[in-house]
């Protein structure tokens, strides 16, 4: 019978009283429930080689190299780049000079070469677009300034030129943007349309005499707002506007629009703008408003991929549906949403790192010792918020390599299909919001967690968590992407029953309330109710098993996305206003139901990666699968501990189950303690990445010279006698 125990070596920073990981432990008659619990996570792992112990241990050289993911490579040289000095953000720069830092840090990314890879080889670039995300997440690392503003750049303006051009706008205006000669805005974002992009205030229309388009901002709303390089430093931008010709709208396009006189940085006649002055965080990019009065660009400025007008003002498409083609046109710009997704990921990384090895280092309060003070992470509650935080972000992880593998499938015209890109683009919704808001909660939480030295600015925590701050709006809202993958989900399932006849639909009826029936008392497949009278370790030891998670997450998605689909059957009957109304009213349900699929994908990405077809050909050791396995059932326990009045309201658990399942999280917390640092080892950001001090030694010697100093005065007897004498151990 195959074993996993965890003989992990304790280091001296540790506290000797921890709890026992001996192998071969056997439990008593009368055993506690964490003994219990401990025997079930000594189980047989599936996946393991046959042998009497497997030892729980993390290969951190290993994992570190399976974490890089696919371009390992660029990754790595991504890293080598924002390790230099000159790359990283200064703290407590003014908002004029962190500017200008960043821009000349720009140049250094274009000497570099890292910020072509997306760009076609016809005008220097290397066709390499999931490279090219990998390589500009791992920005976020220096300053996420330097990689928002050269995502405006290259990610935005220059992709939006790549995305919605022809090969005249390519030859034309990507050599200038690809080297920095043009610096340029994202214009798509007004003061009063922000999420809702279609209704966009700002017209071009086009004049048949002389076959120009003319740009306005017809009201204040209409103003372009929050634009990257708007303020200071853009001369040209790619403006979203409302193509009207011969009287007729054909809705948002897109449109190459020069702003600035390259000479003196003065606005073009026509055009003006606002500075949005001193932010919530990264001031390093120059944020501003433009607004344009009946300013006249040339009928070949058009970015013309999806919809074109002749000389005589005709109007074509390729997509003749107005709504399709909208969609379609602002698909092509879903590397955002990816590569935030991507750098949220990086970013709770570099703070977990810093929690983590802080916790691992700072002593306080004298419980388990007269001597010695504990290391804070041997505290139970302080497992319980950064560990769960950490199998997040290893899901988070995975995940986002599947979303980074789909992008770069769809880019390189690998798979390129209609329904590929619709995967592709109800991916990255789902999992930019999930990602973003993590990296946030992650932040504060790692921030608190180093209590007042968190809130220095040395160590980083709160400039990257005001940084970030604004990443949850970011290409889409996160609310409103939620609601795209939810219509998303709708769709799919109303399709399912689009043409059954009246005998599917019994049916389906039928099994709902039989199933309804049967779950009332618990979860149907594993005969909870029987398994329930058991001790707590075979009622966890069930909801260990990947299939237990997968079916109750999976379930969740199911029930909710049923619900609501029943609640908004009637709409297709109603007026719009009373359709509207009714959605509004199902609103909340909406977002949790692709909030829940989102968890779930996340889930099923993890636990690919270490019993699916990608984990078992990866070569992982049995230790390091043990540890991850852990941290996987983590995971997603955790997701049904955080949804846990859900699983009771609608019987999916039985109350004592559920309380099985507190206990279990924290079981494994206490289990992954040891590992915790190897884990954030693991992510590999050195010294030079991290950068806090409370992270890279300081804390570390402040703690060693204090015990030796303490440990000095009791050897040479100089040591105060304490006024409170200490009780006597009682004798047994």
């Amino acid at each position: 019978m195959t074993h996993t125990v965890d003989t992990t070596p304790r280091d001296e920073s540790r506290a000797p009283d921890s709890s026992r990981q001996d192998a071969g432990h056997e439990l008593e008659t009368e055993a506690t429930e964490p003994e219990a619990i401990d025997s079930v996570l000594d189980a047989p792992v599936r996946g393991g080689k046959r042998s009497d112990v497997v030892v729980a241990r993390t290969d951190v050289e290993w994992l570190g190299r399976y974490l890089l993911g696919s371009w390992a490579e660029v990754r790595l040289g991504a890293r080598e780049l924002t390790a230099r000095p000159e790359l990283q953000r200064i703290e407590g720069l003014g908002v004029d000079e962190h500017r200008a830092r960043v821009f000349e840090q720009l140049k250094l990314l274009v000497e570099n070469g890292q910020v072509h890879r997306a760009f076609p080889k016809s005008v220097g670039g290397e066709d390499d677009h999931g490279g090219n995300i990998a390589g500009f997440e791992e920005l976020v690392t220096a300053d996420p300034s330097l990689q928002i503003k050269s995502g405006v750049q290259w990610g935005l303006f220059g992709a939006a030129v790549l995305h919605l051009g022809t090969a005249y706008h390519h030859e034309t205006f990507l050599p200038g943007i690809m080297s920095l000669e043009v610096p340029g805005a994202f214009a798509m974002t007004e003061t009063g349309h922000g999420s809702d992009v279609a209704a966009i205030g700002t017209t071009a229309t086009y004049d048949e005499a002389t076959q120009e388009f003319v740009i306005h901002t017809p009201f204040r709303g209409a103003w372009k707002d929050y634009l990257g390089n708007a303020a200071v430093h853009g001369t040209a931008a790619v403006l979203f506007a409302q193509l009207i010709t011969k009287g007729v709208d054909h809705g948002v396009h897109a449109f190459y629009v020069p702003l600035r006189d390259a000479a003196t940085n003065e606005f073009l006649p026509g055009i003006g703008g606002e500075d949005d002055g001193l932010k919530g965080g990264l001031n390093g990019i120059d944020n501003g408003r433009l607004h344009f009065d009946q300013v006249r660009i040339p009928r070949a400025n058009l970015l013309n991929r999806y919809g074109d007008v002749a000389e005589d003002g005709t109007y074509s498409s390729p997509i003749q549906s107005p709504g399709r083609r909208f969609f379609t046109m602002l698909g092509t710009l879903v590397q955002g949403r990816v590569s935030l997704d991507g750098a949220s990921v990086a970013a709770a990384k570099i703070a977990l790192t810093i929690a983590i090895t802080y916790g691992n280092e700072r002593r306080q309060f004298t419980a388990g010792s007269d001597t010695d003070e504990e290391v804070l992470l041997d505290y139970q509650l302080h497992q319980k918020r950064l560990i769960p935080k950490l199998a997040t972000t290893y899901a988070a992880s995975f995940a986002h390599e599947q979303l980074l593998t789909k992008f770069d499938q769809v880019f390189s015209g690998a798979a390129d299909t209609d329904a590929d890109r619709q995967d592709l683009e109800t991916l990255a919704a789902a999992l930019k919001p999930l990602s973003t808001w993590h990296a946030l909660e992650t932040l504060q939480e790692a921030r608190e967690a180093c209590g007042g030295a968190g809130f220095l600015a040395e160590n980083r925590l709160v400039g990257l968590r005001a940084d970030l701050d604004v990443y949850a709006t970011f290409e889409g809202d996160n609310h409103v992407l939620l609601q795209l993958v939810a219509k998303r989900l709708l769709s799919d399932y109303s399709r399912r029953f689009a043409k059954a006849d009246f005998g599917v639909l019994a049916r389906y009826v039928v099994e709902q309330a039989a199933d309804k029936t049967v779950n009332g008392s618990g979860l149907r497949s594993l005969a909870q109710t029987v398994a329930d009278f058991g001790s707590t370790a075979r009622s966890v030891g069930q909801l260990r098993d990947a299939s237990a998670q997968r079916q109750l997450l999976t379930d969740r998605v199911e029930t909710m996305v049923a619900e609501v689909a029943g609640a908004l059957r009637p709409a297709s009957k109603l007026s719009q206003k009373a359709a509207a109304d009714l959605f509004n009213a199902h609103q909340a349900q909406i977002i949790e139901a692709a909030r829940a699929h989102a968890e779930l994908l996340q889930w099923e990405a993890f636990t690919e990666a270490v019993d699916g077809a990608t984990g078992s050909a990866s070569g992982m050791d049995d230790g390091t699968r043990v540890v991850l396995t852990w941290l996987r059932d983590l995971f997603g326990l955790g997701l049904v501990e955080k949804h846990l009045a859900w699983y009771l309201m609608n019987g999916r658990l039985s109350p004592k189950r559920a309380q099985a399942v507190g206990r279990y999280t924290e079981r494994l917390a206490a289990r992954l303690r040891p590992h915790a640092q190897d884990l954030v080892s693991a992510f590999g950001y050195g010294p030079e990445h991290i950068r806090a001090a409370i992270a890279t030694g300081a804390e570390k010697a402040r703690q060693t010279e204090a015990r030796d100093y303490y440990r000095a005065q009791r050897a040479s007897g100089t040591a105060p006698t304490p006024e409170k004498k200490p009780k006597p151990a009682k004798s047994r």
